[in-house]
This record gives C-alpha cells, sequence and structure tokens, in this order.
C-alpha cells in the first residue's frame, strides 16, 4: 500500500471511527433510558446484553452508516483543503481519483457490511432483541411461536401448525394438513404430533392420512404399506421451515430471499399488498448503495468547504443529504399509491443522485 493511501485512510477512518461511535452511542442512550432498569433486574449478563443492544442498533445501521459517511467526508476533505495538502498532491501530479479512492474503497465496504447486516444479521437477531425485551430480558419467558396457518397457493396445501418447538421451525409439534385440488376439493388430510425437517424432507410421527376421491369422499390408501410406518418422510412436500416463521415474522426483520420466498408463495396478495411488499423487496436490495452515493457528493461539498466557504460546502451536502432521503420518501409514497411502479420508485432516488454526484465529482478533476 502506498504511503499517501495509508495517509488518506488514516485521515479518513479517524473521524468515521468517531462518528460511527457517536451515533451508535445516541442509540444506545436513548434505548438505556428506557430498559437499563428492567436490565438490571433480570442481570442477563454482559454477552446476552451486548446481544441485544446488537440486535436492537442493527436495523438502524443502514441509515447510520451513509450519515457517517458523509460527515467523515466533509471533515476529512475540508482538513486537506485548510492546510493545502489537497493542492500539494495535486502540485506533485498526483491524480484526483487517486487521492480520493481510499474514500471510495472505505465507503464501498461498507455498502458491502451495510448489505451482510440487512441480509443476515438482522432477519436472525432482530426478532430475537424484539421478543428478548417482551420478555423483560428474561430469555426462558420468551414466548415460541405458536398457532401457524400456512396457505401454500402454489400447491393448494394448507398447514396448521400448533407449536414451532425450536427458533428455527425444524421441530413442529400438533401438525394438520389438508390438501386440496387446484378446483378446492379435498384430496388428502394428514395428522400427526410432531413433524421434523429432515435432510430437506418432512417428516412426520405416526401421521394419520386420509385419502378423498374426486366426489371428496373417503376411499382406500393407495399405498397401504407406507400407512405402518411410525416415522414417514413425505418428499413431495416442498414447504420449507422458514416459510412458517414468515407467518408470524415481522416483514421489517426479512432478508431479501426471504420476501422474494414470501411473494413467490402468495400470487393470490391484494394488489396494493402486492406493490408495496415488491417496493420493499427492491429498497433493500439497493439501501447499501447510499454509502457510494453519498460519499461521491460529499466529496466536492468537502473540498467547497476548504475553498470556498465551510458554511456553503456544508449545508450543500446537508441539502443533498436530505433531498436524497427526501426523494427516497416522495417515491416510496408515490409507489404506495399505484402512482409509481414499485422497482422504479426504489431505484430512482440511488440512480438520480449517483449521476449528480458524478457530476460533481467530475467538475473536480
Amino acid at each position: 500500500m502506498k504511503i499517501l493511501t495509508r495517509y488518506v485512510l488514516r485521515e479518513f477512518c479517524i473521524p468515521l471511527f468517531y462518528c460511527l461511535t457517536g451515533f451508535l452511542s445516541i442509540y444506545l442512550l436513548f434505548e438505556l433510558f428506557g430498559s437499563f432498569s428492567r436490565l438490571m433486574e433480570a442481570k442477563p449478563g454482559f454477552l446476552k446484553a451486548c446481544a441485544y443492544l446488537a440486535g436492537y442498533l442493527a436495523p438502524y445501521f443502514e441509515w447510520m452508516a451513509p450519515a457517517c459517511l458523509m460527515l467523515a467526508t466533509l471533515y476529512t476533505m475540508w482538513n486537506f483543503c485548510r492546510h493545502s495538502e489537497l493542492i500539494a498532491m495535486r502540485a506533485n501530479g498526483i491524480g484526483f481519483f487517486t487521492i480520493v479512492k481510499p474514500l471510495l474503497a472505505v465507503a464501498t465496504l461498507m455498502a458491502v457490511f451495510v448489505g451482510w447486516v440487512n441480509e443476515c444479521y438482522v432477519p436472525r437477531y432482530g426478532p430475537w432483541a424484539k421478543q428478548y425485551k417482551a420478555a423483560h430480558f428474561k430469555e426462558d419467558e420468551m414466548a415460541r411461536t405458536n398457532d401457524i396457518v400456512y396457505h401454500n397457493a402454489l400447491q393448494n396445501r394448507t398447514w396448521r401448525v400448533g407449536l414451532a418447538v425450536d427458533e428455527s421451525a425444524t421441530v413442529l409439534e400438533d401438525v394438520s394438513i389438508s390438501v386440496n385440488s387446484p378446483l378446492g376439493v379435498r384430496q388428502m388430510t394428514i395428522k400427526s404430533a410432531r413433524a421434523e425437517w429432515l435432510d430437506g424432507v418432512w417428516y412426520m410421527m405416526h401421521p394419520e392420512v386420509a385419502y378423498f376421491n374426486e366426489r371428496g369422499e373417503e376411499m382406500a390408501s393407495p399405498t397401504p404399506d407406507l400407512e405402518t410406518l411410525s416415522l414417514r418422510p413425505f418428499p413431495q412436500f416442498t414447504e420449507r421451515p422458514e416459510d412458517f416463521l414468515l407467518q408470524n415474522r415481522d416483514w421489517d426483520f426479512c432478508s431479501t430471499r426471504e420476501r422474494l420466498r414470501y411473494l413467490a408463495a402468495h400470487p393470490s396478495l391484494p394488489e396494493q399488498a402486492k406493490r408495496d411488499r415488491l417496493y420493499d423487496v427492491w429498497a433493500q436490495i439497493v439501501a447499501p448503495l447510499a454509502c457510494i452515493v453519498i460519499t461521491l457528493f460529499a466529496i466536492p461539498a468537502g473540498i467547497a468547504t476548504g475553498r470556498q466557504s465551510v458554511f456553503k460546502g456544508i449545508l450543500g451536502a446537508l441539502g443533498m443529504f436530505f433531498a436524497f432521503y427526501g426523494l427516497t420518501i416522495l417515491c416510496m409514497a408515490l409507489s404506495r399509491k399505484g402512482w409509481l411502479p414499485p422497482i422504479p420508485a426504489a431505484i430512482l432516488p440511488d440512480v438520480l443522485f449517483f449521476l449528480v454526484g458524478c457530476r460533481l465529482f467530475w467538475r473536480q478533476r
């Protein structure tokens, strides 16, 4: 790594660390004001308390990261201009892109990290933190997933589950399944006290299976040998454990893959609900790009703070920042009303402000 790259990285990462620490501390203080006494009463342990706070903060990180990147970029570029370092670098033949490349690299890494948090960490620990708080920080009192009704419209199957034993819903109790024909005529019913997901297949413990003909009348089993099995596999059932969890999970805590699977499994959703959920899917996909977009237009704004005036650069950056999120909210509202298609509504702010940022960036060259 070149000396210049290390220097720019150090000058940028230090204020970025301070900004992240400051924002996280503010969120933590607001949360602890309401939960500190209960935490002290429950005494969950240091690691468990840290896990709860991390799960609580994770959904907000996609908003904090771009703001921290903007502030750190403004300060770094202002500092370079205030000490005429930017002029000295350019006078020595160093290209503008070479100077700011470490800032864009850090913004890209932050975008990747935000994507990982949204897709992997939040779906797992966000709901847990919410349930943990609802149980007054007592893990043994956390509510388990029960009374699940899942309808697979594509396969005409309806599952009724009394209780999901574990958090991953791989073990179910009090299971009742109804299989219908495309015309709605009952074809088969299954009752089992316990079902387990093993190697990608559902196994039923002592299942009671009933078959019906095209008139809905019960008939003899076409596979009598299977009826004697105490643990019977049903490889024809394509439902997965996460499908049952999605029925009771908050939509805001779902990953993109889970949301797409939910939409594919529910083709009969009302048009309004389908439009809203499709917007949410694409908004989550493009959310990490805000880190790069905001850094891109914060670089020329930071230079303006040193060359022209501090207030002009800061106000310009803040104006672009709030305009970006204002347009995001406006596009979301237009999509909810049906006046703008969901996918263009989700990606329009990022595309528009990326082009604006590229234009401002090019002018600084």
